[in-house]
């Protein structure tokens, strides 16, 4: 899958960017980094761990995720500080007929790294392979009380779509609201 994320697209990797007093290497996301992404999530806050798609902590989660990228339904970008995680990007999107035009964005970022913009690097590029593969609608989705991601999203032109109330529950039962943003890469329509 790396070899034709590459020739979809304009950028190349691995690539060392400068964040603050940080380099960090984007590399695209293949098996070889199963087990630091296994370490990267078992090192997260539970709180951060609690609204995500999938259980990342579980390897069998991590294989599926290995799997789709393999099929080219995902592609992932992560950051590398060494041979330690830093965050990552994702872009997600399914070949069901009305739907193949759509992609939707998943990121996080360790607790050590957010205060030199990895997130916004990570989702601009991540946005960028987006475009690059063809997807007219991109998505991403957050609890409303996520305001960090909020705030990185519409940094790039995103706009809320929906929100679903109640829609989230997290480990100690509580449920939280959920907000979907959308880009539209050929103009928002009205």
């Amino acid at each position: 899958m790396t070899t034709d994320v590459q020739a979809s697209t304009k950028r190349s990797y691995p690539r060392e960017v400068r964040l603050g007093e940080k380099t960090l290497e984007l590399r695209l996301m293949d098996a070889d980094s199963r087990d630091a992404l296994i370490a990267f999530a078992r090192g997260l806050p539970r709180q951060d761990v609690l609204f995500l798609r999938m259980d990342i902590t579980d390897p069998r989660n991590i294989d599926e995720w290995i799997r789709n990228i393999a099929a080219g339904r995902t592609t992932t970008v992560v950051a590398f500080d060494g041979e330690k995680i830093a965050g990552w990007a994702s872009v997600h999107h399914n070949e069901v007929l009305w739907t193949r035009h759509v992609g939707e964005i998943r990121t996080i970022v360790g607790a050590d790294y957010r205060n030199i913009r990895l997130g916004v690097r990570l989702v601009e590029e991540i946005f960028e392979i987006a475009k690059d593969l063809g997807l007219k609608k991109i998505t991403a989705q957050m609890t409303t009380d996520q305001r960090g991601a909020r705030a990185t999203f519409e940094r790039i032109g995103f706009r809320p779509e929906a929100l679903l109330a109640d829609y989230v529950i997290d480990g100690e039962g509580r449920t939280h609201d959920m907000l979907i943003m959308s880009y539209d890469i050929d103009g928002f329509n009205d």
